[in-house]
């Protein structure tokens, strides 16, 4: 190899090697910079977890004095669910003396036959019920409900089944005031299953009770009547119609809603459904929607503030068993 060759070749091998150098200060100098922008993201990430913004503590309450109130939607005497009935008076029996009020919502009879005009008989067993039967059923009712919480208070709202009692003596009577009253006397509901006798106080469809809504009644911040309305989102409906609290029946399906208002704040609706069978023979046409359960409120004593819940009563089961015996 010739001289300049040899100094060309050194010289080549010199400023690859410089270049080298070059490249790895660089490398080093951007290295560094990602290390400080790592190193002020983690001082910037231990900064906000050491974040002086903090949630307001509140000293937990004492447990007030409590009571639990059960309400019970329709069972149509004769036509009462023989396995949801059960259930629902397993979990009462259960609750014991928790239980201070007992709400019945109506249409405990069911008064078909004669006092149900309105409706064709299309089955032969249709033809078997009697009004006596119905009695004895709504009775019997009464009387396990008063033997499971025989300290509560009971009330009676008159449904629209019961009411058909009424409707037919004014029929019979052609308007006669006075035997209207004798028949209402005689076959009345509060008559036929002893209301009075058992200091069971009952609120007539027909009357007002310090509301501007006949029927209803008002416990501490609830309402409850058995209601008219019928629909999917009757709940809806009612919490605007009172603009409180409301427990309702009629609808025979388990339906709940939660509204805020201006005037009002949070307010809620239940329907608890219904403990009557979900497919009677006078809706042989048309497939229910109706679902069966009974309510349930926890009262706090000094306040009479509730927690409401719809117990619901599938198969016979009801979806309480097992927790009933935290009240």
């Amino acid at each position: 190899m010739a001289k300049n060759d040899l100094i060309d070749s050194a010289y080549s091998d010199y400023s690859d090697e410089q270049k080298g150098r070059r490249d790895l200060e660089r490398l080093k100098k951007h290295n560094a910079r990602l290390q400080m922008i790592c190193d002020q993201q983690s001082e910037q990430l231990e900064s906000m977890k050491k974040a002086k913004f903090s949630f307001s503590k509140q000293r937990p309450q004492k447990p007030g004095k409590t009571f639990l109130r059960f309400i019970v939607p329709d069972t149509h005497g004769s036509l009462v669910d023989q396995a949801a009935i059960t259930a629902m008076f397993a979990d009462l029996e259960r609750m014991g003396s928790s239980v201070r009020e007992v709400i019945l919502m109506g249409d405990h009879l069911e008064c078909g036959g004669f006092l149900a005009q309105h409706h064709v008989l299309g089955y032969v067993a249709q033809s078997e019920y009697t009004f006596a039967d119905d009695v004895m059923a709504a009775n019997a009712f009464l009387d396990e409900v008063q033997r499971l919480a025989p300290k509560a208070r009971v009330y009676y709202l008159e449904g629209n089944h019961e009411n058909r009692i009424e409707r037919w003596i004014v029929d019979q009577v052609l308007g006669h005031a006075k035997d209207a009253a004798f028949l209402h006397k005689m076959f009345s509901t509060k008559n036929v299953l002893g209301l009075d006798k058992r200091g069971i106080q009952f609120f007539s469809s027909g009357e007002k009770y310090g509301l501007r809504v006949p029927g209803a009644i008002k416990l501490g911040p609830c309402h409850f009547l058995h209601g008219s309305n019928h629909g999917k989102d009757v709940a809806r409906k009612m919490a605007g119609m009172f603009g409180g609290n409301v427990v309702f029946a009629h609808v025979h399906t388990q339906q709940s809603v939660t509204v805020r208002t201006v005037s009002s704040g949070e307010i809620g609706a239940w329907c608890p459904g219904c403990v009557c069978q979900l497919q009677p023979l006078y809706r042989h046409s048309t497939i229910t929607d109706w679902s069966q359960g009974y309510g349930l409120q926890i009262v706090r004593s000094s306040t009479l503030d509730f927690l409401h819940c719809n117990v619901p009563l599938i198969d016979g089961q009801s979806l309480l068993q097992g927790f009933a015996g935290m009240f």
